[in-house]
């Protein structure tokens, strides 16, 4: 990892420090955090896929088996459609 010098107002790298401090981090840590979001702003950021759920064709509704009341049964659903999806 590298080392960088920069020219900044002490009372706004102190400011900088306490907030870092109360948010349970370190100024060095922002640093990177704000310099990785500063160079990603120029990436075009890839689609978001959002998956469906599979629907019965000859009922409407959700297929047989998935529980509307149960995260788990729905993201299982989700993901067995994103694999037939990507397979056909």
């Amino acid at each position: 990892m590298s080392n960088i010098t920069l020219s900044i107002d002490d009372n706004l790298i102190k400011q900088a420090r306490i907030k870092a401090i109360q948010e349970g981090t370190s100024l060095s840590a922002k640093m990177r955090e704000l310099l990785s979001l500063y160079v990603r702003q120029d990436t075009p950021a890839a689609p978001i896929v959002i998956p469906k759920l599979p629907v019965s064709k000859a009922r409407g509704g959700l297929q047989a088996g998935i529980d509307p009341s149960s995260n788990l049964s729905m993201y299982d659903a989700m993901d067995a459609d994103m694999v037939l999806t990507r397979l056909s």
